[in-house]
């Protein structure tokens, strides 16, 4: 049994600090607040197809919450399909690690958001570059 890192999806890299806990087979290092989250958060998004794939999930989020006001409440219902479909397929299939929304569901969705805002301008690859040093295996 593995007592130290962390590893998720088969990879293992040790945080900054904190202790760690497990829950479903991961080890997770325990965060207190959701500016220790945000790098845990992005070493998780390491690849730009998952990153990509959040994107276009978030853009249709917000497409979905749009037309539910506008045309039918019932887009509303759409919302977490489109916006969780395509980030566990990033997760899945191209970064091979579990959705931080997992073991954090409100931080994620709060990372979600301020990771498609830091796209949008342009600034994400340095937060990346960061958080690969606390998380060298992403996560």
């Amino acid at each position: 049994m593995r007592t130290s890192g962390t590893i998720i999806g088969g990879l293992e890299s040790r945080p900054a600090g904190g202790a760690r806990y497990r829950r479903g087979g991961v080890v997770v290092p325990r965060l207190a607040s959701f500016e220790e989250f945000w790098p845990y958060y992005v070493a998780q998004h390491s690849r730009p197809s998952t990153r990509r794939l959040h994107f276009a999930g978030t853009t249709m989020v917000l497409a979905a919450l749009a037309a539910a006001v506008l045309v039918s409440p019932w887009w509303a219902l759409a919302a977490p399909v489109v916006g969780y479909g395509p980030a566990w397929i990033g997760h899945f299939f191209f970064e091979k690690n579990r959705p931080a929304t997992f073991t954090h569901p409100l931080w994620s969705l709060r990372g979600d958001f301020r990771m498609y805002g830091l796209m949008l301008a342009g600034r994400m690859r340095p937060e990346v570059e960061r958080a690969l040093k606390a998380y060298p295996a992403g996560g």
